[in-house]
């Protein structure tokens, strides 16, 4: 379980910087600006996810590895 929690961290940490990345340098990258319904919104969208991202490191650290 931990290992999963860490794992979709990494994945939403890797999105929300992509999306960060897109909304200010106008790179084609990352899934939220793929997403027609975050038109606008990638900002909020990729520090969202930088933050969900956070709280799964912070879950996945409170867990035991047995």
């Amino acid at each position: 379980m931990k290992q999963l929690l860490e794992l979709l961290g990494f994945i939403a940490l890797v999105q929300g910087a992509l999306g960060l990345l897109n909304e200010f340098t106008h790179w084609h990258v990352g899934l939220v600006q793929r997403l027609g319904f975050l038109d606008g919104y990638g900002v909020y969208a990729g520090v969202a996810l930088i933050v969900l991202a956070i709280a799964l490191f912070a879950l996945a650290g409170s867990r035991r590895s047995g």
